[in-house]
């Protein structure tokens, strides 16, 4: 259901956080023969920035945003193969204030949106728990179909970047079939993997029951999509994990796992640089290995 969710959003909804992630954040050179080294350099150190950082925190089980990974990833590449002048600080800036302020909204919303919940439903009966257990559908479909709005544009935005670069296009076009297999490929990855993530987001941070998933899909929902109308590229990961914080502070404070919650905080502040720093030394790598002309 959610990676049905996840292709099919990219077609109509999210146009604006793809034109902030590929016109807004850095200014590079039009398509120019003579520097398509550093460009595609450039590409693929800037993805390999945000990937090996993804990677190792899916592997620790630390729900890292990949947003701030493909942030820093681009600024990393960036600084280290044109320069801090091609970066739009204006830009960067928006995106700083997104990043910043969707966790804060997201935890606000979720406990506001729990206890408005409790206090409307404060006379059910037990039978609820079923009326929760069957919302858990739409609200899953609209948490996933305002994630595709935002993340997978994101992908897109980089790759009409790169077809700007590499001379493919003279403006900043997106092709059908680029959604279509931006899509298609986080559809994929939804429906496969990410196990370690999920028992964290839905158990190690607070201890889901229907209510509380229903309140936290919910919230975290309107903040997402609110953000893709606006351009913002947020963190669905850093939404949905303070809005389970919310939820969960809302129903009691002390049955937040705070020690978790300090974890997945400490990953949101070192994400941006570590993947700038593992972009950076990409891009030398990359140079060297694809660029690399012997003496002689």
């Amino acid at each position: 259901m959610a990676g049905a969710c996840e292709f099919i959003t990219p077609f109509f909804l999210g146009g604006a956080v793809a034109k902030m992630i590929g016109e807004n954040i850095v200014n590079l050179p039009a398509y120019d023969p003579k520097a398509m080294n550093i460009s595609v350099a450039f590409l693929i150190a800037a993805l390999l920035g945000a990937i090996l950082w993804n990677l190792m925190t899916w592997f620790f089980g630390f729900p890292s945003s990949s947003t701030h990974a493909l942030i820093g990833g681009m600024v990393g590449a960036v600084l280290v193969a044109y320069g801090p002048h091609k970066i739009l600080w204006g830009g960067l800036v928006y995106v700083a204030a997104s990043l910043v302020i969707s966790p804060l909204l997201g935890f606000i919303l979720g406990m506001l949106f729990l206890k408005m919940t409790l206090r409307i439903f404060r006379n059910a009966t037990p039978r609820i728990n079923t009326f929760f257990n069957r919302m858990q559908i739409p609200s899953s479909v609209a948490l996933a179909l305002s994630h595709a709005s935002n993340d997978v544009q994101k992908s897109i935005g980089l790759i009409a970047l790169s077809f700007v670069l590499l001379g493919y296009s003279t403006s900043f076009h997106v092709p059908a079939w680029v959604i279509a297999s931006c899509g298609a490929a986080t559809a994929f990855g939804t429906m496969t993997g990410g196990w370690r993530i999920i028992r964290t987001m839905g158990s190690r941070i607070y201890r889901l029951r229907s209510v509380h998933a229903f309140c936290a899909q919910t919230s975290s929902a309107i903040v997402i999509l609110g953000a893709a109308l606006v351009g913002g590229p947020v963190s669905t990961t850093h939404v949905v994990s303070s809005d389970i914080m919310g939820v969960g502070a809302g129903q009691r404070i002390s049955a937040v796992r705070w020690g978790v919650a300090k974890n997945i905080i400490l990953a949101w502040f070192i994400t941006i640089p570590a993947s700038a720093l593992m972009a950076g030394l990409s891009f030398h790598i990359v140079q060297k290995i694809l660029f690399y002309v012997p003496r002689g």
